[in-house]
C-alpha cells in the first residue's frame, strides 16, 4: 500500500536520482559571478534543499554570512550535516536582514500567485535597503518540452518514476517511489505542483526592480529552459 507522506520530504529522498546534482554547476555559475561583482556582508538561501548551494559558493566570501531554510525537515538535516547554517521556517517567519536573498532551482514556481506575492512581501522584509534577490525560474519550453512526460530512475535500493503534465501554465508531477527494505519493497506516492510566471507577473508579485534578466540552456542547448533573475530592493 502507498504510504502518504509530505511530498518536500518524498522529492528529497529521489532529488539525486533526477540529475538536479549534475545540472546544479552551469545554474549555480550564474549566481556565482553575479555575487562576485558585489559587495555583500549577509545571504540567506531560501528553500535551501540540502544545502549544496551553500557549500558551493559560500568559500569564494570569506567575509559574509551564509544561511539555509527550508520548509523540509529532511533537506534541512541533510543541509546541517554539510555544515550549514540551516532551519526548518518560512521566509515569513525569519527572525533577520540580510543583503542577499536567494531562491535557487526554480523554488518560486513551487509558488502559486498568491504563495507568490506573499513571498515578495517577505523578501522585502527581509532585505536591506538596496539589497538583491537572486532567482530562476522555468520557461514555457523548460515546462511544455522538457519537464512534460514520465521518468523513471533507480539504483540497487531505490525505484522512481515521475509523470508530469502542463496545462493551463500549471505543472503538476506524481511520484512513486518503491524502497527496499531487506527483501520487501516500500511504495511511497506524492504529487508536486509548480506553476509558470510570465516576467510582468513576476515583477508584479516580487515589487522590485529587474537589474538582470539572462536565459539559462541547463537542458537544451538551443532553446532557453530557464531564465537567471537579479532584483533589487527599492523603488520601481
Amino acid at each position: 500500500m502507498a504510504t502518504p507522506e509530505s511530498p518536500l520530504d518524498l522529492y528529497a529522498r529521489v532529488e539525486d536520482l533526477l540529475g538536479v546534482t549534475e545540472a546544479a554547476p552551469d545554474l549555480y555559475a550564474h549566481y556565482l559571478l553575479t555575487l562576485q561583482g558585489m559587495a555583500f556582508d549577509s545571504l540567506l538561501d531560501v528553500g535551501c534543499g540540502s544545502g549544496d548551494f551553500i557549500v558551493g559558493i559560500q568559500q569564494a566570501f570569506p567575509e559574509a554570512s551564509f544561511r539555509g531554510i527550508d520548509l523540509s525537515a529532511e533537506m534541512v538535516a541533510r543541509a546541517r550535516k554539510q555544515g550549514v547554517e540551516a532551519e526548518q521556517i518560512d521566509l515569513c517567519d525569519d527572525p533577520g536582514r540580510y543583503g542577499v536573498i536567494t531562491a535557487v532551482f526554480d523554488m518560486l514556481n513551487y509558488l502559486d500567485g498568491d504563495a507568490l506575492r506573499r513571498f515578495g512581501r517577505c523578501v522585502r522584509k527581509h532585505l536591506h535597503e538596496g539589497g538583491v534577490f537572486l532567482c530562476d525560474t522555468n520557461t514555457l519550453h523548460g515546462f511544455e518540452s522538457v519537464a512534460v512526460g514520465s521518468f523513471i530512475a533507480e539504483d540497487e535500493d531505490r525505484f522512481v518514476t515521475i509523470d508530469g503534465d502542463f496545462e493551463a501554465e500549471e505543472y503538476r508531477s506524481v511520484f512513486n517511489l518503491f524502497e527496499r527494505e531487506d527483501e520487501v519493497w516500500h511504495r511511497s506516492t506524492g504529487e508536486i505542483g509548480q506553476h509558470y510566471h510570465a516576467p510582468e507577473a513576476l515583477q508584479a508579485a516580487l515589487g522590485m526592480e529587474i537589474m538582470e534578466q539572462t536565459p539559462v540552456y541547463l537542458y537544451d542547448e538551443e532553446e532557453a529552459d530557464k531564465v537567471f533573475w537579479v532584483f533589487r530592493k527599492g523603488r520601481l
